[in-house]
């Protein structure tokens, strides 16, 4: 039987993506788990997330989780999402605050400046909405979606990956942001699947069968 642990440091609609992944993988042992040992023995990791950088980042320590997440990163099929993205990189605005540090790169505030759609009407942040993504490499995690696919977000903040070759998908909002990242047996990204209808069902599929 195929396990997956869900980590839960605190943050994040947790339920929802328990419930998106037993829907999309019946036959999985799906847990939602605060526990260092249980993420340790799993064969699969998703880590969610909302709210701040900070709050997450300092949440995770306080848990034990960081070291656990870090090891799951290194070797086990892994999926983040959100906030679960934003934290393997280096370095976040949000709060100043250090990542996990297992991508090299920023996490960004969008910028006022560049806020503005194409006719010059300005643009909301958070980014809150559908939104297409345009997959800028071949991946399994892509398997049966079509490119420019449209997937829900909600976040102030992008990763700004310090390599190209981290970048899977790209979206535009103002500018052109980094929206799922992979590398190896990480695949990560800023919109949430469980949120994301059909599209969003697919790919978390595809990540329960993905053998990297």
């Amino acid at each position: 039987m195929k396990t997956v642990a869900i980590v839960d440091y605190g943050m994040g609609n947790l339920r929802s993506v328990a419930k998106a992944v037993e829907h999309v993988a019946p036959d999985a042992s799906v847990v939602v788990t605060a526990d260092p040992a249980v993420v340790k023995t799993a064969g699969r990791i998703i880590v969610p997330g909302q709210g701040a950088m900070p709050d997450c980042m300092r949440e995770l320590k306080a848990r034990g989780l960081a070291e656990a997440v870090v090891e799951a990163a290194a070797e086990k099929p892994f999926l983040g999402i959100c906030i679960g993205l934003q934290m393997l990189f280096e370095h976040s605005e949000e709060g100043d605050v250090a990542g996990l540090g297992i991508f090299p790169g920023q996490v960004r505030r969008f910028p006022e400046a560049a806020m503005h759609d194409a006719a010059g009407a300005r643009l909301k942040v958070p980014h809150m909405g559908w939104n297409q993504v345009h997959q800028t490499v071949p991946h399994p995690l892509w398997s049966g979606i079509d490119d420019d696919t449209r997937f829900y977000f909600v976040h102030s903040y992008y990763v700004e990956p310090a390599t190209p070759e981290l970048i899977a998908g790209a979206t535009h909002y103002g500018i052109t942001f980094t929206s799922a990242c992979a590398r190896a047996n990480i695949f990560a990204v800023q919109f949430h699947p469980e949120k994301s209808a059909t599209a969003g069902l697919q790919l978390l599929e595809n990540f329960m069968s993905w053998n990297p």
